[in-house]
């Protein structure tokens, strides 16, 4: 080969390397969905629940199925529930049941912060390197969600969660909830954005097969959220209980 021969060689694999350069830093640079603002149940006013609920009967096994039905006895005489105490649903209730109640999110490139009106309860959702180690990662009712990107489509994983059969969808400690968020292609017929969230959520000991549910929010235009201030009213009822106990007016 000259030498005239070996420089076109070389060109050609230079200018290929350099378009292949530019498509990969064309496709890095493409903006993921913006889920920040206000949303809430997508369809009428004051609808909640999941669009597609999650089958019923749920599918327990028999001794889950014992410990839900022990608690639901427990709760009948008196009708109570975590709310009732100002406690929140924990997941995946907080996410699929906050009834016509509106949820905020604030999106960073490295972590989402989840507020629910309801119970003003909040998950932080991260993402790559935000993310705590395994060993440091604290149990709770919201357990600890970590994500990933899948096109435009946001991936939630949500593990160290507690044993809770005091919510619609009971599960034991060994439960993980997966969730995939993705915006639909056009707006409802108010011109809404509209989020999608298909769950499916696997415990093998509560449950012979995963649990799969979605739910529609649509976006609130310069929405704002409302204070949720349960502990409060719990307050004020103890201290009105106290006073009359006393015998003395309420201070």
């Amino acid at each position: 080969m000259n030498i005239a021969a070996l420089r076109g060689v070389i060109a050609g694999s230079v200018a290929a390397a350099a378009c292949l350069l530019l498509s990969a830093q064309g496709s890095a640079a493409t903006p993921r969905p913006d889920f920040t603002g206000v949303w809430t149940n997508a369809g009428a006013p004051g609808i909640g629940g999941a669009t597609r609920a999650a089958p019923t009967p749920l599918p327990f096994k028999p001794q889950a199925q014992a410990r839900v039905h022990a608690f639901e006895e427990l709760m009948k005489p008196t009708g109570d529930s975590p709310g009732g105490w100002c406690l929140g649903y924990g997941m995946p209730g907080s996410m699929l049941n906050s009834g016509g109640y509106p949820m905020e999110i604030i999106q960073r490139p490295d972590q989402l912060t989840i507020i629910y009106e309801a119970h003003g309860e909040t998950r932080h959702v991260y993402l790559g390197k935000r993310n705590a180690p395994q060993a440091d990662r604290v149990p709770g009712r919201n357990g600890y969600s970590s994500a990933h990107w899948e096109g435009d489509t946001l991936v939630v994983e949500t593990d160290n969660l507690v044993d809770q059969v005091d919510q619609r969808y009971a599960h034991s400690d060994q439960a993980t909830v997966v969730e995939r968020y993705h915006l639909e292609a056009k707006p409802d017929a108010q011109g809404r954005r509209v989020l999608v969230a298909d769950m499916v959520m696997t415990d093998p000991a509560f449950y012979t097969a995963p649990v799969s549910a979605q739910k529609k929010w649509a976006e609130v235009p310069n929405g704002r959220l409302l204070p949720y201030e349960c502990a409060e009213e719990v307050w004020t009822q103890h201290l009105e209980e106290m006073a009359k106990k006393a015998g003395v007016p309420v201070p």
